[in-house]
């Protein structure tokens, strides 16, 4: 019967550091002469897999793994070291890292190119709009597509349009916001559900740009125009002054969500425009985006409180 040293498992770690937790719970101690190789040089580790029976380390966080490394024989690690230092130390060895560079290099800047096209298509801002869509565009593509940025635009498992818009919404959603410093209710779903309303908040502010509409005085008009670092502009007005302001009158002051949050700041209660304000003052178009407000404990508490001072003084 094969003991557990003769064969290549996946473990996990315990708080021992030399012990490990087998998939059938099983509490392994490492064998005498093996050694841990720390993670880091994929090429080392794959020699080092390739020679013999190892255990793969990994730590599972939520939804992520992590690599804590591979228990192996110590003389596997030992030759397996030896051999690739000789081999990086050759010319031939240094000549293939410079081209390898080199076209990683290359191709990144045409996925950087690719990718912002695709983002310019999906925005598809109006000719008014047309510099706050190559604004937002270029920081929506500076943000999502260095290597090792761990945003959407670097997963492969979706086609490239579906990650530039992820990205937009993602960068709507961080940049121009109070996302961030948001504390949502630790229910399940709820955060899903209020990042699922932001996108469709978003979406409708990028729809509002896909139109040759006046948009509201002042910089504050257009959140992305701040984030990306360029002042709105504002297109004639159509009609007369006297039908502007009548038309001012009759959009009426912004809505705003009524949905409560915990603030991060100053840990209270407060009614806000969860994000991008709602009645977005974008091209003079109207966007409510009203929800039935949540009532906390202490609301409901001091609701029940002046109901029954209510009720003791009338009787």
């Amino acid at each position: 019967m094969a003991t557990p040293s003769d064969r290549t498992l996946t473990v996990a770690p315990t708080a021992d550091p030399t012990r490990v937790r087998s998939s059938d719970g099983a509490v392994l101690s490492a064998p005498e002469g093996w050694a841990l190789l720390p993670p880091g040089d994929a090429g080392l580790t794959r020699r080092v897999k390739a020679a013999g029976p190892s255990w793969t380390v990994v730590e599972r966080r939520g939804n992520k793994n992590f690599s804590r490394g591979v228990w192996a024989p110590g003389a596997h690690i030992e030759a397996a070291r030896g051999a690739l230092e000789a081999e990086r130390a050759t010319p031939a060895y240094a000549r293939r890292l410079a081209s390898d560079a080199k076209r990683r290099d290359a191709a990144q800047g045409e996925y950087v190119r690719e990718f912002e096209e695709e983002v310019l298509g999906f925005l598809r801002f109006s000719p008014t709009w047309a510099e706050q869509g190559r604004a937002l565009a270029s920081a929506v593509t500076e943000h999502a597509t260095p290597v090792g940025s761990g945003t959407v635009a670097r997963t492969q498992r979706i086609p490239v349009e579906q990650r530039a818009e992820s990205a937009v919404i993602a960068w709507m959603r961080h940049q121009t916001t109070a996302y961030d410093s948001m504390k949502i209710a630790k229910v399940k779903g709820e955060r899903r559900a209020v990042r699922r309303e932001l996108a469709e908040i978003a979406r409708r502010v990028l729809d509002a740009h896909r139109r040759d509409l006046a948009h509201a005085a002042g910089k504050a008009a257009f959140p992305c125009s701040r984030a990306a670092g360029v002042a709105p502009t504002r297109p004639p007005a159509a009609g007369s002054p006297s039908r502007q302001r009548a038309n001012r009158r009759k959009r009426g002051p912004p809505e705003r969500s009524q949905h409560r949050y915990t603030s991060a700041r100053d840990g209270g209660v407060f009614s806000a425009e969860r994000t991008i304000i709602s009645s977005l003052t974008l091209s003079g178009v109207s966007i409510p985006t009203t929800r039935p407000s949540a009532t906390t404990g202490s609301e409901r508490h001091s609701r029940s409180s002046r109901r029954a001072r209510a009720t003791s003084s009338i009787s």
